[in-house]
């Protein structure tokens, strides 16, 4: 199986006609682009820890992670990190692991290459690029250790649900790239979306439930500011571990 051996893609449906007319054919992406200021410090990481960290997107040719890297290591691509905490810690806590974080946008990649540096993290490596481009482009069929998705964008408008990540195409292609036994780990604090993921994740045929219904959180997974916050405020979050099946 090729790394384009891969299910379709369905277009993000319109939002006006006029859209439609223009771009009948344009294919789903993982983010939404939002402007964000960057941080002196954060344009600095970039500049100086970014030839060293941040890897080039190379149209149709398969990463070679022990390149990469430096080493031979189970690999874990991790696809919106936002600011890079939760990322950080989990490569901290895992240095047998090396993990490939997927991020559009540059204040978050600085702040994480400030983590990098700060942390002295040899094991994470970042692509600033369309995570969904990335895995059909980059990432080998059953190459990966395992895939995070941590509170992605839940787009609570019911108009705006067919933007959600976490849909069967995408879920197909994810499982596509994990390797027997690797995880897909999701987690989202509405519950909506929760709802969701839970139904696709289960009526994909490559992916096995490891709890029944939703997991408890992993011990890896660290709680953010954000989730705190929202734990004390009555606020739930819902972990959901798949695994791929041989």
């Amino acid at each position: 199986m090729s790394p384009d051996d891969t299910p379709a893609l369905s277009p993000n449906p319109p939002e006006s006609p006029e859209t439609a007319s223009e771009s009948p054919r344009r294919t789903i992406r993982s983010f939404v682009v939002r402007a964000g200021r960057m941080g002196s410090g954060q344009v600095k990481a970039l500049e100086e820890l970014g030839p060293r960290f941040v890897l080039p997107f190379t149209p149709h040719q398969v990463l070679d992670t022990t390149t990469a890297f430096g080493r031979q290591a189970p690999v874990v691509l991790e696809i919106g990190f936002g600011m890079g905490h939760a990322t950080a810690e989990i490569a901290k806590t895992r240095p047998d692991t090396d993990f490939l974080g997927v991020e559009v946008h540059p204040p978050g990649v600085g702040a994480l290459l400030k983590r990098i540096d700060e942390g002295q993290l040899s094991n994470l490596r970042i692509l600033q690029h369309d995570a969904v481009e990335v895995l059909e482009q980059m990432i080998a069929p059953a190459s990966l250790a395992g895939v995070h998705v941590f509170f992605p964008d839940p787009w609570h408008k019911k108009k705006h649900h067919k933007r959600r990540l976490i849909q069967a195409p995408l879920v197909a292609l994810l499982a596509s790239r994990l390797a027997p036994g690797g995880v897909l780990h999701c987690a989202t604090d509405w519950q909506p979306y929760a709802e969701q993921m839970l139904e696709v994740l289960s009526a994909e045929p490559l992916l096995a439930n490891t709890a029944e219904g939703y997991a408890p959180r992993p011990d890896y997974r660290p709680i953010t500011k954000f989730e705190t916050r929202g734990i004390r405020l009555g606020h739930g979050v819902w972990d959901l571990v798949f695994r791929r099946l041989a």
